[in-house]
């Protein structure tokens, strides 16, 4: 079953009832050569769909069909890779966070990669319009020989649009354990005047867009000169940087385009996880 939400005031504004507060749960396993989908769960408007792939991995795209989240929504996603399974999870679109008035919207992953599993975790970036209010906590549970390629990204504000994240709050936690040893914690607060901080010279130096991706595997231990030689080519607007913590090669990206941003990362998780990234990611 679904992990419990963690309670939260409610906006005194707004029912409890027209929250959106649901998730999806995925288990694959190694059925013969190929990956399978064992078991699915879906609740609330969380959808997952699963293409048709010409390798022996299973993909598996999320869906939101309400087409964004609110203050007060809550979404979980559960993903267990069983023995020697290989997958990749993606989402349809990028995730928009509206405008809140009071409440966080939260999002709660969880994975859970067993011995000699593989897994790339590429959600497509979440969107913060001005006023929004997002708690992301992002838990991974890895066996010692798990393969793992995992990317979380953020656009303040729709720049095509002229938009800029004025206020709000953003609480980003990453937890990453191996055989039940933490490897990796990460967090990231921002709240009050989001614009004015990511402006400072020491926080973003005016950037509009980040992303943060891990890797883990020997393989990414031994490229980390090529991650670097491929940061140093991307455009000139995006900063980045990358190195080794724990065993995890950890890279950084920031850029004031976001788009720029979504190109160098396109780049980069294609050399990372040795495929064409999804095709959601295409559109």
């Amino acid at each position: 079953m679904f992990a419990p939400p963690v309670p939260a005031a409610h906006d005194p504004l707004l029912p409890a009832y027209v929250r959106a507060d649901g998730g999806v749960r995925l288990r694959f396993g190694r059925v013969g050569a190929r990956t399978h989908r064992l078991e699915l769960a879906e609740s609330g408007g969380y959808r997952a769909r699963f293409p048709t792939t010409f390798d022996a991995s299973c993909e598996a795209v999320l869906i939101n069909t309400g087409g964004g989240m609110a203050g007060g929504d809550a979404m979980r996603v559960a993903a267990v890779l069983e023995a020697g399974s290989d997958a990749v999870i993606t989402s349809q679109a990028a995730e928009k966070i509206y405008r809140s008035q009071g409440t966080e919207t939260r999002i709660d992953t969880a994975l859970t990669l067993k011995a000699g599993a593989s897994l790339a975790w590429l959600p497509q970036e979440s969107i913060l319009f001005s006023g929004a209010r997002l708690a992301r906590n992002l838990t991974i549970d890895l066996a010692a020989d798990a393969r793992l390629v995992a990317c979380e990204s953020v656009f303040f504000g729709r720049s095509a649009m002229g938009e800029a994240m004025l206020r709000g709050s953003l609480r980003d936690r990453w937890r990453i354990r191996r055989e039940g040893r933490l490897v990796f914690a990460d967090d990231l607060r921002l709240e009050g005047a989001v614009a004015g901080s990511l402006a400072r010279p020491a926080i973003a130096a005016g950037a509009r867009a980040s992303a943060t991706l891990v890797a883990v595997g020997p393989e990414h231990l031994l490229g980390l000169d090529d991650v670097r030689g491929l940061l140093a080519d991307a455009l000139p607007d995006v900063e980045a940087g990358a190195g080794i913590v724990s065993d995890i090669l950890v890279v950084r990206l920031l850029s004031p385009d976001a788009q720029a941003l979504r190109r160098a990362l396109v780049t980069l998780l294609g050399h990372l996880t040795g495929r064409a990234l999804p095709r959601t990611w295409s559109i």
